[in-house]
């Protein structure tokens, strides 16, 4: 089975979090991608929400052992690790071991980037169909319901 590391981040603001249509797989998804060579998956989180969104952001610690040590450094851990089945019409069957992180942008953001849309806790806790470009759209995958709702949770903790 081929396997390959990536990672996702929920970026959350204002009790809402970024998702996009992705027109492969044909749902919502939080910004994410492959971990590149050389990279740690935090590195890897950040650089993919800039790329995909023009938003800087930073991780929001989700728990996990801190040291005060000088070395070895630590990478922060993730909220969860999921393996997701991967049917790519190009590259075939395979899976993701997908690193998932809690991320929040480093200066307010008024509105959502181009082709990202800001989804309520509501929302997501409803199950709503979100709509995209007058298409009657479709609910978030529920994956994605569950972690966006423990997102909100880690950014609730880190600014009360």
């Amino acid at each position: 089975m081929e396997r390959h590391f990536t990672a996702t981040g929920f970026v959350v603001q204002d009790d809402a979090t970024l998702l996009h249509w992705h027109a492969k797989l044909q749902c919502w998804l939080p910004p994410g991608g492959h971990i590149e060579p050389n990279e740690d998956p935090v590195q890897a989180v950040l650089r993919e929400v800039a790329e995909e969104t023009g938003l800087e952001a930073e991780v929001v610690p989700t728990g996990g052992v801190e040291s005060d040590l000088e070395y070895p450094k630590e990478v922060t851990p993730p909220l969860t690790i999921m393996v997701e089945d991967i049917n790519d019409p190009v590259q075939g069957f395979h899976q993701h071991i997908d690193f998932i992180y809690v991320c929040r942008p480093t200066a307010r953001v008024e509105s959502a980037p181009d082709g990202w849309r800001w989804v309520t806790r509501a929302e997501l806790a409803a199950g709503s169909t979100i709509a995209r470009n007058g298409d009657k759209g479709a609910p978030p995958p529920d994956d994605v319901r569950l972690l966006g709702a423990k997102a909100f949770e880690v950014v609730k903790s880190h600014t009360s």
